[in-house]
């Protein structure tokens, strides 16, 4: 199983990013995906979840409203839109799957949101 995740930077408060994590290894279609992000000194939180086919997404209530999962399964690829971003949402971002009762992670995306 390999995750990469990309498009993580540096973004003003009220910017705009859209981060991609491309899947292998796997029969992508047949599991979720789900975000994470961990913040400097805090925990790792999830973020949103997308079900297998995308019909169904979750999210966390502190980026409800803002932040869009979606996936391609005939990319192999989850994607987070993020909007409204806030200086709050600065974390590293992690693509999540989980499979046969294991976590697989990729190595992470630096967002930072600052004037």
């Amino acid at each position: 199983v390999q995750l990469v995740e990309s498009g993580g930077g540096l973004v003003q408060p009220g910017g705009s990013l859209r981060l991609s994590c491309a899947a292998s290894g796997f029969t992508f279609s047949t599991y979720a995906m789900s975000w994470f992000r961990q913040a400097p000194g805090k925990e790792r939180e999830l973020v949103a979840t997308i079900t297998r086919a995308g019909g169904s997404t979750n999210s966390a209530d502190s980026v409800k409203g803002r932040f869009t999962v979606s996936r391609d399964n005939a990319k192999n690829t989850v994607y987070l839109q993020m909007n409204s971003l806030k200086p709050e949402d600065t974390a590293v971002y992690y693509c999540n799957a989980y499979i046969g009762w294991k976590n697989y992670w990729g190595q992470g995306t630096q967002v930072t949101v600052s004037s």
